[in-house]
């Protein structure tokens, strides 16, 4: 049997929860016996590929990209894992979902801009009418709540998901912590 082929993606989070993933600091190489990260920050890979093991997807799915990337994702990827409070509940990025998009807008492009008010003219995201977490999208696997998930947590689930085992995650994690 091969290695089993990792990926790490963010949608629209803080990428905290990446960056909790690399306090892992060379514990990480101890994964590469195992596995091959083929996808994520860390690797310049610019398409997600086919057939992933597993994926591990911190963020909201705010943008009509968070919306098909997530989708994508889920179709390429046997064991999917929501790492973090946006991944799980839209955390901080559902935090504008009590107001329009029109009036966030408003308030970042305009009333918050001291120099040049106005909507970008690039190409910027659909912004869709609510902040979603991930399993309002695609089916999960893995729920691995905090903000962010302790690294040792992280560790130990990551370490389960390469042995085979499903990570019995019960009073190792909680939202916020």
């Amino acid at each position: 049997m091969g290695k089993i082929k990792i990926a790490t993606s963010w949608l629209d989070g803080c990428s905290g929860c990446h960056m909790s993933l690399l306090d892992m600091d060379e514990r990480i190489l101890s994964f590469l016996e195992y596995a091959d990260i083929v996808y994520g920050p860390l690797v310049d890979f610019k398409n997600f590929p086919d057939n992933v093991d597993v994926a591990i997807v911190e963020g909201a799915v705010s943008s009509d990209e968070d919306e098909e990337k997530i989708i994508l994702i889920r179709n390429r990827t046997k064991t999917l894992v929501s790492l973090g409070d946006c991944a799980i509940t839209a955390n901080i990025s559902g935090m504008r979902n009590y107001y329009p998009t029109k009036e966030l807008f408003e308030r970042a492009y305009f009333e918050n801009a001291d120099l040049n008010q106005k909507t970008p003219n690039i190409r910027i995201p659909h912004l869709l009418s609510n902040a979603r977490p991930i399993h309002e999208v695609v089916t999960v696997d893995v729920f691995l709540p905090g903000c962010p998930p302790p690294t040792d947590v992280i560790y130990y689930t990551i370490s389960e998901l390469l042995q085979g085992r499903r990570p019995d995650l019960t009073g190792k994690t909680r939202f916020g912590q």
